[in-house]
């Protein structure tokens, strides 16, 4: 559970007592309350006993909001978010308590209103249009989803209406970024003396250049947006339109986003019928550095003694004994640009049918559609390239829910829902490549200009996939203060194998309100105090892909007939008629406290999940497989943790009021077996599989894996050769001393040999914290993040300490003095990556007119004002040496636990903030 802080009006404090949330009412204006989620029995269908964080979302207290994944960072137990400058990064790095599978299906379901999204749909919409975030952790309660909802959910609860006079809203701010940290690399008069120094010829342009600064700029943000709405008894209404512009600190890059979003929602019929509608599009336009790591290698290692104008032919010159690098301002022309469209809109019809019985009808449609287009010109790539490619996808959604609700006296209630729903998704795709362009004027907008590849350079895609569920959920409430609920759920995916289509999904929980009991009713210092716990089933298909169980055709060449020249189809895998669901089982058991009136609040939560029929791809024999690779459900994986939120509200007077939160997470994972038979065959899994390594010039050769997959190990586990020091040679060359670690007489520095399992890449302990201070109209928010128990291979440091490097690619300041010659991947830059940061600091000035009188207010008819200037990431606290220990420490990809020449400059956004309400 996360305890969280929002501000509210008096006026809202009487309807927050009857919701779900119990509340504790502090004085003055505005009014800094604290709120705990509190389950009980006659909430919906999400909001059953079991362990949510529900966040309300109020964003005039935090920094500058690049968008509504921003919110989650530090606020939720067990809830990691990747807060990467990369904002392509950042749309796969959010996990509910941790990875959930090798293959895919690690990142949550979303569901918007009710209908189902993905982590780029809720990135796109803006955050003072979302109400309240809550988070489904443990099976008991994700079962509802049932395979969908197999590595946590985030119900997404948008603004609407409400009763009242028609009103309108304005929100918005604008800031600067500037980067304020850089790598220290040589100087170009430092770069002459060096290379000279140690009698190195080198290709001295005359120029001094500092590529780090030459491709950043003052980044500039600004979000605005307006609302109106109001509304009577009988309806209500709310419009918004946005718009979010982020220049990136990085030159050529940036994103802009446009959305417009519509509510309605009518009671008709004596309020026996309510229609609830919803219409929401957004359009976005992106541009993105087309290879990260190239691009910072080469602002970093570049020759500094080249120029930064262009040349004769309006191009950039290069350095061609460096391979790996290449000019930076050049690099920047290459584009890389993507306009996505996103429209979806829902319609729910709920009716009263009397004896506590309510149907729903509910069905929504989604549409996106992603252009993406790329041009790299001939001086930066041979004859240079153009692409362009179109993907679009279709979801639909509809199902139908019938509630029944009793209640007997005020001891007793039941609730019983059952639901059937039935999902569909429809994506196509197409792209063009040419090469050989004539001229670089057109960029990707005249394809004709280059000649055209032919099967190779051109393709289309199409997949359809579809799923049916069926559901039924009992609730039962005794004395008032016991709670049983049992849910199961059922769903068959068409991208499963024939045979095991349908999964069972069962789950139950308990809760004992144990403040109802008399013997602690009377006890004034303890306010409340919760029960809970359940177990659950629920199934993950998200390392399946369409038509993965069925043989795949798909071009394999051409052939020459009669002078033509024809393409060949053949099979492109192993079909596998045996895929399945992969399966998690979860038990979760925890506590509430509430003591003084809730003037303390402490939550703790412990979990277990049991991953079973985990899917990898195996290494099989050819024959009788005819190729070597095949999806199967064999793995084993397990994950467990425990969650402690905390919330003090130190000081309330009508003048001030101080309030503190706090969430721990302390998580494990570990990979069991990946080993088993698949009918009469026993596939096996490498003992060693990489997962991430290191590269760049002089790192072309093996053993430059640092992270890998081991069984009986956490998933991605730092497996390196021992460095004991630094040896001297004759020459005064440095080089790492490796441990002969089996004792052999020879340094074996492959999979097997002299290495070992010396740290794990993902945190053990993740904190989130944050602090509100409000001193009459005025008030100061801080939110403090870390992460803690994980290493990070200084890859960066690695190659630029090599003065093997020299003269090719530029080096560290430090490296002369080290004078090390080897990039033997070991130990030696391995480091701590414990840190704690400073998310952001807002200071705010909050106007009401009942706290205070003023002339605008009456003749604009001012509800509400507020003013604030904020900060953020305004401070890292850690030991690592590198750029930012903020980097990948969840995603399993090549970027996992490797700070390998591919961080951004540090930087910090100065924002100012205006919001007003007529």
């Amino acid at each position: 559970m996360q305890i969280f802080l929002y501000l509210c009006s008096r006026e809202q404090t009487t309807m927050a007592k009857k919701s779900i949330f119990s509340i504790l009412l502090l004085t003055g204006l505005p009014m800094l309350v604290i709120a705990a989620p509190r389950k009980t029995a006659t909430t919906d269908i999400s909001q059953q006993e079991s362990l949510t964080d529900t966040l309300r979302v109020e964003t005039q207290q935090r920094g500058h909001l690049t968008n509504s994944l921003d919110i989650f960072n530090g606020q939720a137990a067990g809830v990691s978010v990747g807060s990467n400058t990369n904002p392509e990064a950042m749309l796969s790095s959010v996990r509910v308590r941790g990875n959930h599978s090798l293959t895919g299906g690690n990142e949550p379901l979303v569901i918007i209103d009710g209908m189902s999204s993905d982590l780029r749909t809720l990135s796109t919409i803006f955050p003072g249009d979302i109400e309240s975030f809550t988070i489904l952790k443990d099976a008991a309660q994700t079962a509802q989803y049932g395979a969908r909802g197999a590595a946590g959910v985030i119900e997404v609860r948008t603004r609407r209406g409400a009763i009242g006079k028609f009103s309108v809203s304005y929100a918005g701010n604008v800031g600067f970024a500037h980067a304020d940290k850089y790598l220290p690399m040589l100087s170009a008069d430092e770069y002459r003396q060096v290379t000279a120094d140690h009698g190195l010829k080198i290709s001295d342009r005359g120029a001094s250049t500092d590529w780090q600064r030459e491709i950043i700029r003052t980044g500039f943000v600004q979000n605005h947006h307006i609302s109106l709405g109001g509304g009577t008894e009988n309806g209500m209404y709310r419009g918004a339109i946005s718009y979010s512009q982020d220049n990136s600190i990085v030159r050529e890059t940036g994103t802009k986003n446009l959305t417009a979003k519509v509510d309605v929602t009518q009671h008709v019929l004596d309020k026996h019928l309510t229609i609830d509608l919803g219409l929401f599009g957004a359009i976005g336009k992106n541009q993105y550095l087309n290879d990260v790591q190239k691009t910072f290698y080469s602002a970093a290692a570049f020759n500094p003694t080249f120029p930064t104008s262009r040349n004769a032919s309006g191009g950039y010159d290069g350095y061609t004994d460096a391979s790996q690098i290449n000019n930076p301002l050049g690099l920047l022309d290459i584009k890389k640009h993507n306009d996505a469209m996103h429209f979806n809109t829902h319609l729910r019809l709920t009716g009263n049918i009397g004896h506590g019985l309510t149907a729903s009808i509910y069905g929504s449609y989604s549409y996106d559609s992603d252009d993406d287009s790329y041009f790299y010109p001939t001086y930066m790539e041979s004859t240079g390239k153009v692409y362009r490619g179109a993907g679009k996808t279709n979801v639909w959604l509809t199902n139908a829910m019938i509630r029944y609700a009793h209640d007997w006296g005020e001891s007793h209630h039941l609730e019983a829902n059952i639901l059937g729903e039935l999902q569909g998704r429809t994506a196509t795709g197409f792209h063009v490549t040419a090469n050989r362009l004539a001229s670089n004027a057109y960029g990707y907008d005249n394809l004709s200009i280059g000649a055209m590849r032919l099967w190779e350079g051109t393709g289309s895609s199409y997949e359809r996939q579809r799923m049916a569920s069926v559901m039924g959920r009992i609730s039962y409430t005794g004395l008032g203060r016991y709670t049983v609920t049992l849910t199961a759920r059922g769903d068959a995916s068409s991208v499963a194998s024939k045979g095991h289509k349908w999964g069972f999904f069962p789950s139950a929980s308990i809760a004992w309100d144990m403040k109802k009991e008399s013997w602690l009713a009377e006890v004034d210092e303890i306010t409340r105090l919760n029960i809970r716990g359940g177990w659950g089933l629920s199934g993950n298909l998200g390392g399946i892909a369409a038509y993965q169980s069925l043989d795949l055709m798909v071009p394999t060449g051409i052939t020459e007939t009669d002078g033509l020249q024809n393409v060949i189809t053949g099979p492109s895998r192993n079909a596998n008629p045996d895929l399945t669901w992969e399966k998690t089982q979860t038990a979760n058991a925890g506590m509430e406290w509430g003591f003084w009136h809730n003037r303390v609040l402490l939550t703790a939560d412990y979990y277990y999940s049991y991953i079973y029929d985990m899917l990898y791809n195996y290494t099989v024999p050819v024959p009788p497989f005819i190729f070597d690779k095949m999806l199967a459900n064999l793995g084993k994986m397990q994950n467990q943790g425990v969650e402690i939120g905390f919330a003090l509200s130190a000081v309330q007077t009508r003048d001030w009021d101080v309030n503190i939160g706090l969430n721990l997470t302390w998580q494990q994972n570990k990979l069991i077996s990946l080993n088993g038979y698949y009918r009469d065959e026993y596939l096996t899994a490498p003992t060693y599989t990489p997962i991430a390594g290191v590269n760049g010039a002089g790192l072309h050769g093996g053993n430059t894996d640092v992270v890998y997959q081991i069984p009986g190990y956490p998933l991605g586990v730092f497996y390196l050769p021992h460095c004991t020091g630094l040896d001297v040679d004759e020459n005064g060359e440095r080089h790492y001393a490796i441990e002969d670690i089996d004792g052999d007489g020879y340094v074996d520095l492959s999979d097997g040999g002299d290495r070992r399992v010396c740290g794990q890449a993902t945190p053990k302990v993740m904190l989130g914290s944050n602090i509100n201070v409000r001193y009459k109209q005025f008030d100061l928010s801080v939110q403090l993040n870390g992460a803690f128990g994980h290493k990070i291979y200084n890859g960066t440091s690695l190659s630029y300490m090599n003065m093997g490097s020299l003269p090719f690619y530029n080096v560290m300041r430090g490296a002369p003095e080290k004078n090390i010659d080897d990039l033997t991947v070991s130990d030696y830059w391995l480091e701590r990556g414990d840190y704690v940061n400073i998310d952001y600091v807002t200071i705010g000035w909050t106007y009401q007119p009942s706290a205070i009188s003023i002339q605008p207010q009456k003749k604009y008819n001012i509800s509400s004002l507020r003013l604030s200037v904020s900060v953020n990431n305004m401070a890292t606290i850690t030991s690592y040496s590198g750029l930012t220990p903020i980097i990948n420490s969840t995603v399993l990809n090549n970027t996992l636990g490797v700070d390998d020449k591919r961080s951004y400059p540090v930087s910090r956004t100065y924002s100012f903030s205006l919001q007003i309400k007529f």
